[in-house]
């Protein structure tokens, strides 16, 4: 019997959890998650540092088979899918990927074409028009002739994304992928992804940066200690109470100034207190 995603008003969405419990070598991380990803949003997961964010996205993306629950995919269990089936569906950018030794970068984004092909469907010119315009959008075709393994961290990361957008799927799930990039490049992929968004595709990404995250997603799921403790619109999710009990970090909430959402202002320590002696 398939259980019921959460409850939400209108159709189903495309991609939901329902009471997963996942972990690694037979350890839970995660217990009792219940989450819904909708459809044309772009989904931000945050919480601290080993709280379970990236095991999620692992299991929303099929990496991870569930001890319990189901993640459903267009109404079925993700793993009743064949994984070509998923890949058409589905796209991942992992947060560790090692890429084939000597492999150029419009070699490795061209592999984002790989669940399209068959031994009855060889390259096409719509492959040729994805990774084109994946290559475009990413701004790395200055780069297409050059190793993957000789890309400074950033550059990798952008091919790396690259060839998660010429799968050309409708959901796009990104694990942390900021990760290594400058604060000039960390925006400019936000933006990417917000144009994504706007165009109709759903994207979930792992993201540290509050504000970032509440400035580009247009939902929030905040989790602690591998479970979740609040989703929903940045404006609902991140307030005082929450991220000091999420982070335990004081802070205070205003607005952006360039978006309006809200903005996450730490505290600190009073500096006219006496530092704490060692």
């Amino acid at each position: 019997m398939t259980p019921s995603p959460p409850d939400v008003a209108g159709p189903a969405p495309r991609l939901s959890a329902v009471d997963l419990a996942i972990g690694y070598d037979g350890a839970a991380i995660c217990d009792g998650l219940s989450v819904i990803i909708p459809d044309g949003s772009f989904t931000a997961i945050i919480g601290p540092n080993a709280c379970g964010k990236s095991t999620l996205l692992r299991g929303l993306s099929r990496l991870l088979r569930p001890r319990t629950g189901q993640v459903l995919l267009d109404g079925a269990d993700i793993h009743s899918y064949r994984a070509k089936e998923v890949a058409r569906r589905l796209g991942l950018l992992p947060q560790s990927s090692l890429a084939p030794d000597g492999i150029t970068t419009a070699d490795l984004v061209a592999r984002g074409r790989y669940p399209y092909q068959s031994m009855l469907r060889r390259w096409t010119a719509d492959d040729e028009r994805a990774v084109a315009a994946a290559i475009a959008a990413t701004g790395i075709a200055h780069l297409g002739t050059r190793p993957v393994d000789e890309l400074s961290g950033g550059q990798r990361q952008r091919a790396w994304v690259a060839m998660a957008l010429a799968q050309e799927t409708d959901i796009l799930l990104l694990d942390e992928p900021t990760t290594f990039l400058d604060i000039a490049h960390q925006i400019e992929l936000l933006e990417l992804f917000t144009d994504l968004q706007h165009a109709g595709r759903t994207l979930v990404a792992v993201l540290h940066d509050l504000n970032q995250a509440a400035r580009y997603a247009t939902h929030l799921i905040a989790m602690s200690e591998g479970r979740i403790v609040a989703q929903g619109a940045p404006a609902d999710v991140l307030t005082v109470e929450l991220v000091e009990a999420v982070f335990g970090l004081r802070c205070i909430i205003s607005p952006d100034p360039v978006s309006g959402t809200p903005q996450v202002v730490p505290l600190g320590r009073d500096r006219g207190a006496q530092p704490a002696k060692p």
